[in-house]
């Protein structure tokens, strides 16, 4: 019989929450909304208040990076530290990658606002982050870092050229060709969504593998399906709205992206990582978030497990360990039987314990 289980640990949710990829999503998605209303005519905002998400991103990525930076000045013993120091390193390439990302957000702002210079010099930005992310990924591929931001941004270098040089007007070919360095990125990610549903599928009839890995593979699989395949359906969309074969409305267009983007976010809440330097915290976000709310820690040991009325007779519930069942006692004098109380009794410690050599 079917039944529903539900289980909701708060202390493993929180406990690997990566707070900047969430913020990324969040920024991302709120930008997104306001940009297809806007482009509906819905609202009539001038596009450097359109840009507000995106500007608090990259405030908050500076303000974190100019106080880690303060906290590593002032406590010289961290220096001396391996994975600090590399930490604090991969902090630094981070936040130069936003500046760069800044920089072409405020010329693209300009631009948009009745600027009058080329596409092509808009875009410089990008053409500067482009090599920069290349080493940085050779750096963080050596030190075992993940830089998921800099593999996007080194491997778009051609996709930001072919954009520039259409908004300039210099090719004229359609967003359909424009748009072919994108073609090949999303299906690579394709190729990853197939790789992670075969082996989903193959963990499922497997009978050698856990409960416990088959679960993680069809979330992995889910995960991915749910992200790739809506993000591949905005931009066909999009494409086919730019080349004008589409009456769709923006809103209409941008749904599969805000799919994507909340899928995204979600995904946050699983993955470990971040770096400890951001703000100077020095910890994990959720140590330093208990130790800021005390009153939290007595939320972030509950767990809630529901399950459905048959279930909860089928599976074991969680109960007090089973008490020790001890044979009766006889006394030597009287011949009186001694039965020991159930639960009551605990064996002494030893008086002396010796450790046999292997």
């Amino acid at each position: 019989m079917e039944c529903c289980i539900f289980i909701m640990n708060l202390r493993g949710l929180f406990q690997d929450f990566n707070p900047s990829k969430f913020l990324i999503y969040a920024c991302l998605l709120l930008f997104s909304v306001l940009l297809s209303l806007r482009l509906d005519g819905f609202i009539k905002w001038s596009y450097w208040a359109l840009f507000s998400p995106l500007w608090f991103w990259k405030l908050l990525a500076v303000i974190g990076a100019l106080v880690g930076t303060g906290f590593w000045a002032h406590n010289p013993r961290y220096r001396a530290e391996g994975e600090m120091c590399v930490e604090f390193k991969a902090m630094l390439i981070a936040v130069g990658l936003h500046v760069l990302l800044l920089m072409f957000e405020v010329l693209v702002c300009d631009r948009l606002e009745g600027g009058t210079h080329f596409w092509l010099l808009v875009f410089m930005p990008l053409f500067f982050v482009s090599p920069v992310s290349v080493a940085a990924c050779v750096w963080g591929f050596r030190h075992d870092r993940s830089l998921e931001l800099e593999v996007l941004c080194s491997v778009n270098i051609l996709q930001f050229i072919f954009i520039a040089l259409k908004l300039d007007r210099i090719v004229h070919w359609p967003w359909l060709v424009v748009c072919v360095p994108l073609w090949i990125l999303m299906s690579f990610l394709c190729l990853v969504v197939l790789y992670y549903l075969i082996w989903s599928l193959l963990f499922l009839r497997s009978i050698d593998i856990i409960a416990e890995q088959r679960r993680s593979h069809v979330t992995m699989a889910t995960s991915w399906m749910a992200i790739v395949v809506p993000l591949l359906t905005f931009e066909i969309l999009l494409v086919h709205k730019l080349d004008g074969h589409s009456s769709l409305s923006y809103v209409a267009v941008f749904v599969p992206l805000w799919i994507s983007l909340l899928t995204l976010m979600a995904t946050a809440f699983g993955q470990k990582g971040g770096n400890h330097w951001w703000f100077g915290i020095r910890k994990d976000f959720c140590h330093f978030l208990l130790e800021l709310l005390p009153f939290l820690r007595e939320y972030g040991n509950v767990s809630y497990d529901a399950r459905g009325a048959d279930s909860a007779e089928e599976l074991p519930a969680v109960a007090a360990l089973e008490p020790l069942k001890m044979a009766p006692l006889f006394h030597k004098k009287t011949g009186a039987v001694i039965t020991l109380s159930p639960g009551k009794y605990s064996a002494p410690p030893p008086k002396l314990c010796m450790d046999t050599p292997d």
